[in-house]
């Protein structure tokens, strides 16, 4: 589902609490970084944050949802490691900023323990 760019304006002044947040659109929704990292999505005007296990099951106590992914290649649901803003933090910035710098961890961790990106050749 797309996003609106009111959707985009309140994430964004929403975890300005983190610093500065960016937002990129991309496959009708956008995803939110901060320090290099995408620890968050926007979707349906809803936002999405990153999560591992121990944070997954902390979320899911606090009646968050999973983001699930499908497409035209692939139309069966997946679900997927980005988890919905608990509905305390949706009204709340210091509780949300609380939830995406556990997200932002999480992301941190993750794009560390990628192998590093091999640069493409320029042809010629």
């Amino acid at each position: 589902m797309p996003v609106s760019r009111q959707a985009l304006e309140f994430a964004q002044d929403h975890f300005a609490g983190l610093g500065h947040v960016t937002a990129r659109r991309m496959f009708g929704g956008a995803g939110l970084y901060c320090g290099g990292v995408m620890f968050a999505l926007v979707d349906d005007d809803r936002v999405f944050l990153k999560t591992d296990e121990a944070m997954r099951e902390a979320m899911i106590a606090e009646g968050s949802v999973a983001w699930i992914y499908t497409s035209a290649r692939q139309p069966w649901p997946q679900e997927t490691s980005y988890w919905s803003l608990p509905e305390a933090a949706v009204d709340d910035p210091d509780e949300a900023c609380a939830w995406a710098r556990r997200a932002i961890a999480v992301a941190s961790a993750i794009k560390q323990a990628l192998p590093p990106r091999r640069s493409r050749s320029k042809r010629r």
